[in-house]
């Protein structure tokens, strides 16, 4: 069985096996969470959010020299090799139009919903010298991002952040009117209610760990403004596409991650229904878990190759 995990994108650093003697390097602690399979492979159990922070954590500050990266424990902690794909296809996405992919200051992307972890800006940054903005509606998530900001001198130089003052809107007080954008990517609020995303942890940590009652919480962390709000992804996704007739001409690709593929008719109809010029699904697969990203752009051919100009 090969070590490599070649359904992720050809450029993301961790398609490879982890190495975990590497990464007890980096970060001691995490020794304590390793242990050897029954193939012999040493892992961690991915049930439990200490073990899952502390391999975060290893990964970068081995990958993208990131120091003191820490998050609270309600704050979610994402599986990284999943995020760095996300943003390998948006580089992708603007190499179609450009010929090249711009590894430069000349993108400027907009995180929304940055959360605590700062995953997706410290990848865009250290990947491709990206400015990225994160945006959030929760205060204490982008004082902990902030923190890693002050930690990370060579992040602070290209990443800002930005609340969003008012929870009805996703671009509207972010963007203004001087203001364009490369960019925009966002991983919605996946479930509908709290209850809903207790069920869906729960049937994740049984998988994590057969035959073993599983308990109620969030192997991942997370809390509601990163997990669930009214409506679930659906509906912030549909807010999303039609705030972003708004801003039509100040962002060149706007972007989102959709988790159920049954979405994605009712989302395109929208988006033909606000005269989107052209819109794009790309698949992207971690492990048994597929989900897409939806892109679309009210930005002519011919104008988008000069965009990052």
């Amino acid at each position: 069985m090969s070590d490599e995990k070649s359904n992720l994108h050809p450029r993301n650093l961790h398609r490879q096996a982890y190495d975990f003697d590497d990464l007890i390097i980096e970060v001691p602690e995490l020794k304590h969470y390793v242990f050897e399979n029954k193939f012999g492979a040493k892992t961690i159990n991915f049930s439990i959010s200490k073990a899952v922070k502390l391999l975060n954590k290893a990964l970068l500050q081995k990958f993208y020299h990131i120091k003191d990266w820490d998050i609270p424990d309600a704050n979610l902690c994402p599986p990284i090799p999943g995020r760095a794909d996300y943003v390998h296809y948006l580089a992708d996405l603007l190499a179609e139009d450009l010929g090249d992919i711009p590894k430069n200051k000349s993108v400027k992307l907009i995180d929304i919903g940055v959360g605590a972890n700062m995953v997706y800006p410290i990848i865009a940054s250290q990947s491709y010298q990206w400015q990225v903005l994160g945006t959030d509606i929760n205060e204490a998530s982008l004082k902990n991002a902030q923190k890693i900001l002050n930690a990370n001198p060579e992040l602070s130089n290209l990443v800002q952040l930005k609340k969003q003052t008012n929870p009805n809107f996703i671009f509207k007080n972010i963007i203004q009117v001087e203001d364009k954008f490369t960019l925009t990517m966002c991983n919605p609020p996946f479930h509908k209610s709290e209850e809903e995303a207790i069920k869906g942890n729960s049937r994740k940590t049984k998988n994590l760990n057969k035959n073993k009652t599983p308990k109620v919480n969030f192997n991942f962390g997370g809390q509601q403004s990163e997990l669930w709000c009214d409506g679930g992804e659906l509906a912030f996704n549909t807010k999303m596409i039609t705030e972003s007739k708004t801003f039509a001409q100040q962002v060149l690709w706007f972007t989102c991650l959709i988790s159920k593929k049954e979405h994605l008719p009712k989302l395109l109809e929208n988006l033909k229904k606000i005269s989107a010029i052209d819109v794009k699904v790309i698949d992207m697969a971690q492990g048994q878990k597929v989900s897409r990203i939806l892109a679309w752009t009210f930005i002519s051919k011919n104008e988008r190759n000069s965009w990052t100009n």
